[in-house]
């Protein structure tokens, strides 16, 4: 092999490692873009943006002078792990603080339950009925259905607000007393997002309410879960209006004996 072929087999090569190194350093920058401009994860993890800036401020200097590619790849790489760290860390915090709000809440409403009981069953029953009755938002086909608008949620999650406690008492409450009663809790959401986004959103929310009615002493055998996402809307979706009263919770109640009408 002569010398000209091995000169440009040599110039490849470096043109190669050059980019793959140029690569990881987009890859860090934009990585430590998203963490820093991210308040849960500057809060929650300081010290890996820190060293994630660190890292990739070496990087960037060892590029622009004197550094070989190697060394760029190298803090490159180390101030993308750090990114990827303090975000995961973030997430994990943020998890473990939700379900200790979720169960502050849970715990609030089973005191609010026991209270309740110092009422007699007579008196409970008829306010119960009462206020099932004017919460609900139209005697169907399908049955008795209550309404749990899109307020109750934050903005695409599926965790119920605070808000949201004082109907789900009532809920309670009332299949407590009247327990060959099931539900049907059935998900829905705007058009906005893909089908398969909005099924498992609907899916989650209806999850959500069913499992707290279990968590507060509800048969899970009398809950059935459904999600239909963006289908069978009840407002145009051309406005936010509409779209927000598509995006809801409906939980529709057997008659006395336990039959549920038939599901969509």
């Amino acid at each position: 092999m002569n010398g000209s072929l091995w000169l440009a087999i040599a110039l490849l090569a470096g043109c190669a490692s050059q980019q793959d190194s140029e690569q990881t350093l987009e890859a860090a920058r934009e990585s430590f873009q998203k963490v820093k401009e991210d308040s849960d994860v500057l809060r929650s993890a300081p010290k890996d943006v820190i060293r994630a800036g660190e890292s990739l401020a070496r990087a960037d200097r060892l590029s622009s002078y004197w550094g070989s590619e190697a060394d760029v790849s190298h803090y490159a790489y180390l101030s993308q792990r750090y990114s990827d760290i303090a975000a995961q860390h973030s997430a994990l915090s943020l998890n473990q603080e939700r379900a200790a709000k979720l169960e502050l809440e849970r715990e609030r409403l089973q005191l609010t339950l026991r209270e309740a009981k110092l009422l007699s069953v007579q008196q409970q029953g008829k306010w119960l009925e009462e206020q099932i009755v004017s919460l609900a938002t139209a005697e169907t086909e399908r049955g008795l259905v209550m309404t749990l608008g899109d307020v109750l949620f934050d903005a695409n999650r599926a965790e119920l607000k605070a808000s949201a406690n004082r109907t789900v008492l009532k809920l309670v409450q009332f299949l407590q007393l009247n327990p060959k009663r099931v539900v049907r809790i059935e998900g829905y959401t705007d058009s906005r997002g893909s089908k398969q986004e909005n099924l498992e959103l609907s899916r989650a929310r209806a999850q959500t309410v069913a499992d707290l009615l279990v968590d507060l002493g509800i048969d899970g055998k009398r809950i059935q879960v459904s999600g239909y996402g963006a289908d069978f809307p009840v407002a145009e979706n051309a406005s936010s209006r509409g779209r927000a009263q598509n995006r809801r919770v409906e939980i529709v109640f057997s008659d006395e004996q336990g039959r549920l009408g038939s599901a969509r």
